[in-house]
């Protein structure tokens, strides 16, 4: 095996004691433990997985629909507003704040990721940033979307499209990275 340099990563030497996990390793294993049996679990319904995410701290409005395999890394840095839907399979790995507005759909098997390292520093340091998903937007079936992006009102993602930098109000965005191609238009 070659001698490790001073310019070679060492994983060895991560610490992210600094980052605040935002509840005590109990509240963490007590959220695993229940997600893991109704939250991303196949069993049909919205309402427990409901129920379950605001015992636990996370702010859900009227009518808020949440299918079946969704993963939540933490409930208490949730907040999604009325009436939207958070389809199968979505994956929000929130170890900063996620908000969702209302009217707002996360199709099936999107990804939503506040958290990323920092390739430039040896120990490869942990950065999070908040997600902000506006409200009437769309997040297409297995787009993703990075840390500290801000999707705008009304906008979309498409599908499998990944958004790295902030989407911009009514625009529908395809690709990766994500460009806008046209602006989104209401019928009726």
């Amino acid at each position: 095996m070659p001698p490790i340099h001073e310019s070679t990563v060492q994983l060895a030497n991560f610490d992210n004691k600094s980052w605040d996990r935002g509840r005590s390793r109990l509240i963490e294993f007590a959220w695993l433990f229940l997600s893991s049996l109704f939250i991303s679990s196949s069993i049909p319904g919205s309402l427990h997985r409901k129920l379950i995410l605001q015992a636990f701290g996370a702010e859900i409005g009227r009518g808020v629909v949440i299918k079946p395999r969704t993963q939540i890394k933490f409930p208490w840095r949730l907040s999604i507003g009325a009436h939207s839907w958070i389809g199968e399979g979505v994956w929000i790995d929130n170890l900063a704040q996620v908000e969702i507005g209302s009217n707002a759909c996360i199709s099936q098997d999107a990804y939503l990721c506040t958290g990323s390292h920092d390739w430039s520093s040896r120990t490869f340091d942990l950065i999070v940033k908040p997600i902000v998903v506006g409200d009437a937007a769309w997040v297409a079936a297995r787009a993703t979307v990075g840390p500290g992006v801000t999707i705008g009102e009304g906008a979309v993602l498409g599908l499998g499209a990944t958004a790295s930098r902030d989407l911009q109000p009514w625009k529908v965005y395809f690709g990766n990275p994500a460009v806008a191609s046209k602006l989104r238009t209401l019928r009726g």
